[in-house]
């Protein structure tokens, strides 16, 4: 998760009159408590006290099932598991497997509980997001001693079990990460995500040249070979190059984060935030589960925003709204110039090093099952795919 400051949000005008969620898929981000076992020293829920909070979910499966019924009705369901650390409550995550059998779960953790879950909900989950932050140096000295060891033989310990895939998700937080540890991460997971950390001071020429040296690698490894180098940022943008047209399918042309069209956090009281990391905002409210009412999301593009006219636009669609809402609408010239911008820097290095390599060549001369990977993988539903 990201770090954040106060921020003071000045949303978009919303047509009430519009459809809460754009297309026919909803995910339901259920946080099934706010305790952690851990301390991760760049974790949003410190923001605004939220981090153990509350407890268990206040709301029944009554309700819930109700809200899904008015509001949601017709669309598929699919749910992530959520927290604070999801599996501290295991018993809610049981129940709600039980009671929506038709739905298709993923678990976000940190990894440290894995061996916990029983073969039943291992079975049924279609991905399990594992919080890691690249080698065990980092991983430890954001999470504590001997964590990345125990991360790592819990994943081991669950594969054989897991009905769907495993994805490390890597916020890219130490400029000294290096190709290494993030490729070592391929060995025991089936995606690696990784995402720039949005924390002011990250971002130093020095930082940045780092950062670039290892994407520059780990693209060049993305189109070597004929097996699929299963880095996310980077098939999604290879994806959205070479059919641009998904991002249309998907997101409506939106942020593929998904915050502006169908992702629903519900806190474990009910209440609705489009973004994990704006749950401490009340102006980001979105709804209520035991209300039972339902608004479009209040992250929208605002003209404030400069994504439009930007070379990256059309395979980056903003990348992140909670961002760009804090540099550009809330209007804080700080974190715009040392987060915002380093950050869109970074992606549009990105782009181009992807066209170096020709995508549309590579793309036509790969095996069939590396272009259905590329194109479909059932991950780019689960995670954000821009970094």
């Amino acid at each position: 998760m990201h770090s954040n400051a106060s921020l003071n949000v000045v949303t978009d005008p919303i047509d009430a009159t519009g459809p809460a969620i754009v297309g026919n898929r909803v995910e339901l981000q259920l946080f099934t408590t706010l305790r952690c076992n851990l301390r991760c020293t760049y974790c949003s829920l410190g923001v605004g006290e939220v981090v153990g909070s509350q407890r268990k979910p206040t709301y029944t499966l009554d309700q819930l099932e109700t809200f899904i019924r008015r509001q949601l009705g017709g669309r598929e369901i699919y749910v992530t598991f959520y927290g604070g650390e999801p599996t501290l409550n295991l018993e809610f995550m049981v129940a709600t497997m039980q009671r929506f059998p038709d739905f298709r779960f993923q678990l976000q953790t940190n990894g440290t509980l894995l061996q916990r879950l029983p073969d039943a909900v291992l079975s049924r989950l279609s991905n399990v997001l594992v919080s890691i932050d690249g080698g065990e140096r980092i991983t430890d000295g954001y999470r504590g001693r001997g964590i990345y060891r125990k991360v790592v033989a819990n994943v081991g310990a669950i594969r054989d079990r897991l009905g769907g895939t495993l994805t490390a998700r890597v916020t890219w937080s130490d400029a000294d990460t290096t190709f290494e540890e993030i490729d070592e991460l391929t060995e025991s997971f089936d995606y690696v995500y990784f995402q720039f950390v949005a924390q002011e001071g990250a971002y130093s020429e020095q930082a940045l040249e780092k950062r670039r040296a290892v994407l520059s690698k780990l693209i060049t490894r993305f189109f070597d070979g004929n097996s699929l180098y299963p880095l996310i940022p980077i098939m999604g943008m290879v994806r959205n190059k070479v059919l641009p047209s998904r991002v249309q399918e998907l997101y409506a042309g939106m942020t593929q984060c998904r915050v502006s069209t169908h992702i629903l956090n519900i806190m474990p009281d009910g209440k609705i935030y489009p973004c994990p990391d704006m749950t401490f905002l009340p102006s980001m409210l979105q709804g209520s589960v035991v209300e039972n009412w339902l608004k479009p999301s209040p992250l929208q593009p605002t003209p404030e925003m400069p994504c439009n006219a930007c070379e990256a636009f059309a395979f980056c669609r903003r990348n992140c709204m909670k961002n760009l809402y804090r540099a550009y609408v809330d209007d804080d010239a700080a974190y715009r110039s040392s987060v915002v911008e380093p950050i869109c820097n970074l992606v549009r290095f990105m782009g181009k090093e992807i066209d170096r390599h020709d995508p549309q060549r590579w793309f036509g001369r790969a095996p069939l099952s590396v272009r259905d990977r590329v194109a479909n993988s059932e991950v780019y539903e689960y995670v954000e795919i821009m970094p």
